[in-house]
């Protein structure tokens, strides 16, 4: 395998920090750094839910997702102004309410909404797996707060979740792509995974042919390496705020 763009070995990541209480008037946030990717996560809380859970006793976790103009090299567009969202943006932000939803007990919330808003501030691969892991930790924080106000007994999370990108460069599997690999990568994977193990969802392109099951499954040891460092500085994070 020839040597990575960032000179990591195969199965580093890049280095992470998930700094949380980062928004003052967020009830729950994160920025969450993934080397050059950094995401800023908060979270909304909302005493109303969407109209088909109303009376029903059950709350809501959802999110939306957005590049600001000069997260890339280039500038983006504001989507507000062309009227629309991308299928890309639709795509990810969509993700990332199934992710949390996935460790949440929706029936332990009470009849309100939470809202995670995820702004990639900047971008260099990994943005979708970044705003995951960092929306978690806004997450736990928005329900420690309503915890120590009285709203609720107990915070209403059955895991943490985090999520990380695995690839096939230079032939071999390597661990959290930025953009230069991501970009030039021969199949690519996001996998979103709780601390404890589960899968939550896997999504994996062959980029120029297919890849082998033990590529796949090289691939998948990699991310659950990765997501267990995660959940080490998600707990970290939690700990501190």
């Amino acid at each position: 395998m020839s040597s990575r763009p960032s000179a990591r070995a195969y199965n580093e990541m890049r280095e992470i920090t998930l700094e949380p209480g980062v928004s003052p008037y967020a009830e729950g946030s994160c920025l969450a750094k993934f080397g050059n990717t950094h995401v800023m996560c908060t979270a909304s809380v909302e005493e109303n839910v969407p109209p088909f859970l109303r009376n029903s006793g059950s709350g809501w976790v959802t999110a939306e997702y957005g590049m600001l103009p000069r997260s890339t090299h280039t500038r983006t567009g504001r989507e507000a102004a062309r009227g629309k969202q991308s299928g890309r943006t639709q795509e990810i932000q969509r993700l990332i309410g199934r992710s949390l939803r996935a460790v949440t007990d929706l029936s332990r919330m009470g009849e309100r909404q939470i809202r995670l808003d995820c702004d990639v501030i900047q971008a260099d691969g990994g943005t979708r797996t970044a705003s995951i892991t960092g929306a978690w930790v806004a997450l736990h924080i928005a329900f420690s707060k309503l915890v120590s106000d009285g709203h609720l007994k107990e915070i209403p999370i059955s895991d943490s979740v985090g999520a990380v990108s695995c690839g096939i460069y230079g032939g071999a599997g390597v661990l959290d792509l930025d953009y230069p690999e991501d970009s030039n990568a021969q199949a690519d994977a996001n996998f979103v995974l709780t601390g404890s193990g589960g899968i939550v969802e896997i999504q994996g392109t062959a980029e120029e042919e297919p890849f082998s099951r033990d590529l796949f499954n090289q691939l998948l040891d990699l991310a659950f390496k990765g997501v267990s460092e995660l959940t080490t500085l998600q707990q970290a994070a939690i700990q501190s705020s």
